[in-house]
């Protein structure tokens, strides 16, 4: 078969079956590029099998000639010699060379027209996997089972025995041109069938009214059964940046701000750009990624800065002044920003930071009487920093080869408003969290993975990572020790998967999965709570979740 045919086929092959591209853009660009060059080769070949018969004419009447030629000369050449035959070839043998080039061109029209139904079925793929240019879209299903279990501080247990929830993605692309995109993912996640102990008035459902708070709205598996807006965004990305030699890309829209790096390995997802360590939340806003490795030589080196708001202060629709701000309001705007920094990252070493400051964050005004809901009371300023390993050493082993080990650190610190308290004082406090993580092969399959984790948080320690995908609450946001093993592992290629998972959280202060202020987010010592006291029963010691599911992606 052609070479260069054989090339294309083969990419094309690639591309359909390439589920893990970087992003969804570079995928269909890369595969409608593919198409292209495909019905190029397919024009050339039918141009080419069109003008062989003609040739085979041609060379036919130049061979008769010839041959005419040819036997003219051995006639003058018998004249001049006399009796002495003049060497011919004989009929049988033209006969059966004409015969074998027949059949090698046979041959070949067969094996070109095979080529051809190839080439044109792989064509046919490629338009119905790009659609024409229009809407993408991808399924991602999951069913899972959990147990949790929880120890009070009084020795009570609360446990689930019956927990399953389902949860589904579907995922939206339209490349619209080279330079922008639309990108989307509607979300549904719900446990199984009616769901009670859901009232927010009801006291021992305490924390119900916040199922649907927008920043967790679809991490949360909630009774409702809601298909929402998890993330919707357009993308511009250019070469060039004001005549500058820099790449560069501009979101605006629902950002994919949940399963960031670090977290994503656990949750066998592509990393989002925040780091897990600090964000883990739905939000809306902005962001803008410019690509310094041409400038400066340093692999993979790009800053991205993101902004966006939290929570909107605005008058509802019938109000006298509709859509204003109110003035007199316990609430203000929610505002982020803040910016991620790549100084090196060649694929498998890398290094990445993380900054941002958070305004006017809230807590709820009475712990007692959830029906009077929140108040602001300060800032946030967080940043992290971590390094990674993705394959251990230079071929040391296969195994190593396939071994990522990661580390990060954290820092939080607080800025109560005046008059405002903030986990319980007036002033600044500063947070701590480390968090280390190895991911190694399966053992079983190529693709499997086995995964031990570990993170530690202070006593003031606060993440906004409310969005993990933890039954229990969110393991990095831990006021204490967090312990977690997972076992990953492909059924059916790279659609259909397991996980076991089993999360561990050894809580050393209160407050860890509570807003900014004092009211959710004092830190108390556990160990010095009574047994007896009346909060002790309300108060969580240690968790457990113990997850198995299934997973459709395509």
């Amino acid at each position: 078969m052609n070479k260069p045919l054989l090339g294309s086929l083969v990419a094309a092959s690639l591309l359909l079956g390439d589920a893990s591209a970087a992003t969804m853009y570079e995928r269909f660009e890369a595969m409608e590029k593919e198409m292209n060059r495909l019905q190029a080769e397919i024009a050339d070949l039918k141009a080419e099998k069109a003008e062989k018969p003609a040739a085979r004419t041609a060379e036919a009447d130049d061979e008769e000639g010839d041959d005419e030629d040819d036997a003219e000369e051995a006639d003058e050449a018998g004249a001049e010699e006399g009796d002495e035959e003049a060497p011919a070839a004989s009929a049988d043998d033209e006969d059966a060379e004409e015969a074998d080039d027949e059949g090698d061109d046979e041959e070949e029209e067969d094996e070109t027209a095979e080529l051809l139904e190839e080439l044109e079925e792989s064509v046919h793929d490629l338009n119905r996997a790009t659609s024409g240019n229009h809407l993408k879209l991808g399924v991602d299903f999951r069913t899972s089972y959990d147990y949790v279990n929880y120890e009070m501080v009084n020795g009570d247990n609360y446990e689930s025995t019956s927990l399953f929830s389902n949860r589904l993605w579907v995922n939206m692309d339209w490349l619209a041109t080279e330079n922008i995109s639309f990108t989307g993912q509607l979300a549904y996640n719900k446990t199984y069938g009616a769901r009670w102990g859901t009232n927010p008035m009801d006291l021992n459902a305490f924390g119900a009214g916040f199922e649907d708070f927008d920043w967790t709205g679809n991490e949360n598996p909630n009774g409702d059964g809601n298909l929402r807006v998890k993330s919707a965004y357009f993308f511009y990305r250019n070469d060039t940046f004001m005549g500058t030699n820099i790449p560069w890309t501009f979101s605006l829209g629902r950002r994919p701000s949940t399963n960031g790096h670090l977290i994503n390995m656990r949750d066998d997802d592509p990393a989002a750009s925040p780091s897990g360590h600090t964000i883990n939340v739905e939000f809306d806003g902005m962001s803008s990624k410019f690509s310094l490795e041409k400038l400066t030589g340093a692999t993979g080196m790009y800053v991205k800065f993101c902004a966006g708001q939290g929570a909107t202060d605005a008058a509802p629709m019938f109000n006298s002044t509709p859509r204003a701000e109110n003035k007199d309001d316990a609430l203000k705007n929610i505002h982020l920003g803040g910016l991620i920094f790549v100084p090196y990252d060649d694929g498998q070493y890398s290094i990445g930071t993380q900054f941002y400051g958070a305004s006017n964050l809230i807590d709820m005004v009475d712990v007692t009487q959830p029906n009077l809901g929140f108040e602001t009371v300060g800032d946030l300023y967080s940043g992290s920093i971590y390094a990674m390993i993705n394959g251990i050493g230079n071929e040391w082993a296969d195994f190593l080869d396939y071994t990522t080990f990661f580390v990060s650190g954290a820092m939080s610190r607080t800025n109560p408003d005046d008059g405002s308290t903030m986990f319980g004082k007036d002033d600044m406090r500063n947070g701590y969290s480390y968090w280390v993580g190895l991911q190694m092969p399966s053992l079983f399959t190529e693709d499997g993975r086995f995964g031990l984790e570990f993170n530690h948080g202070s006593e003031y320690w606060r993440s906004i990572t409310y969005g993990e995908d933890t039954m229990i609450g969110s393991k990095v946001a831990a006021r204490g020790d967090a312990y977690e093993v997972y076992f990953t592992e492909p059924l059916i290629d790279d659609v259909f998967s397991m996980q076991i998972r089993y999360t561990y959280i050894d809580y050393d202060y209160t407050g860890s999965n509570g807003f900014f202020g004092s009211q959710t987010g004092t830190p108390m010592r556990i160990e010095d709570i009574p047994e007896s006291a009346p909060m002790a029963g309300q108060v969580v010691d240690k968790a457990q979740d113990v997850r198995v599911y299934l997973r459709y992606r395509y």
